[in-house]
C-alpha cells in the first residue's frame, strides 16, 4: 500500500522543552508528544542550546540543511554533523547540547519507543533503485531532499513522490495472501526509515 502524506498536511507542534517548534510530517495513530511510538519531524536548530529530553526514546537525527551541528551528549559521545544527510544516533534520555558550525540548520528526527518500536535508518545521497519489502508487521517511510521518488509496485504500476511529500509503503493482509509484496524504489537524496513494532 503506497500512502502519500503531502506537506500540506504536516504540523508544527512546539519542543518538548518550550524552546522551539517543529514540523510534525508522521505520529502513530493516538501518539502525542506525551506518549508515542514513533515519530517524524523536521525541526530548525537556529541557536546553541539543550535537546529535548526524551528518556526512554531511540533518537536518530539527519542533518538535511545547513553548514553543520555538533552534538554533545554529555556522556563522553560526540556526533559531528557536516554534511547533508550525515545521521547521529542517541539515546534521548542523555543530556544532549547542540552547537552549530555557522549558522541555521534543519534536521530531519526519527525518535521512537525503545521497548515497542525497532528502527533502521538510512541515507542515499548518490541516485539509488531500492527494493522494500513491507510484511504484515514491518513498514517504511521515504523522504527525499531535492528528487522525485519513483515507487514501482508489484503490478509495475509507477507513482511519483513529489520533493518535500513523505510516502509511506506498508501492507494490508489481503497483499500478502498470495506473494511477498515488494516495491522498487528509485532516487537520490533520500532518507529510508523502517519501522517494526516489537
Amino acid at each position: 500500500m503506497i500512502t502519500v502524506i503531502p506537506a500540506t498536511q504536516f504540523k508544527t507542534v512546539p519542543w518538548k522543552n518550550g524552546l522551539g517548534h517543529t514540523t510534525e510530517l508522521a505520529i502513530n495513530d493516538g501518539g502525542n508528544l506525551d506518549g508515542f511510538d514513533w515519530r517524524l519531524s523536521i525541526a530548525s536548530v537556529v541557536s546553541n542550546g539543550e535537546f529535548s529530553n526524551f528518556s526512554g526514546y531511540q533518537r536518530n537525527l539527519v542533518l538535511i540543511e545547513g553548514s553543520g551541528l555538533t552534538l554533545d551528549h554529555q556522556n563522553g559521545d560526540i556526533d559531528s554533523l557536516i554534511n547533508l544527510l550525515d545521521i547521529a544516533r542517541f539515546n534521548g534520555g542523555c543530556k544532549t547540547i547542540g552547537t552549530l558550525s555557522n549558522d541555521a540548520i534543519k534536521d530531519f528526527n526519527i525518535i521512537t519507543n525503545e521497548e515497542t518500536v525497532n528502527v533502521e535508518v538510512a541515507c542515499y545521497r548518490e541516485q539509488q533503485h531500492l527494493v522494500i519489502k513491507p510484511t504484515k508487521t514491518r513498514f517504511c517511510f521515504a523522504y527525499s531532499l531535492t528528487d522525485d521518488i519513483c515507487i514501482e509496485g508489484a503490478n509495475k504500476t509507477k507513482s511519483l513522490i513529489a520533493v518535500g511529500d513523505l510516502v509511506k509503503l506498508s501492507a494490508a493482509k489481503e497483499e500478502l495472501t498470495e506473494q511477498q509484496l515488494t516495491y522498487g524504489l528509485t532516487g537520490k537524496n533520500i532518507i529510508l526509515v523502517q519501522l517494526t513494532p516489537k
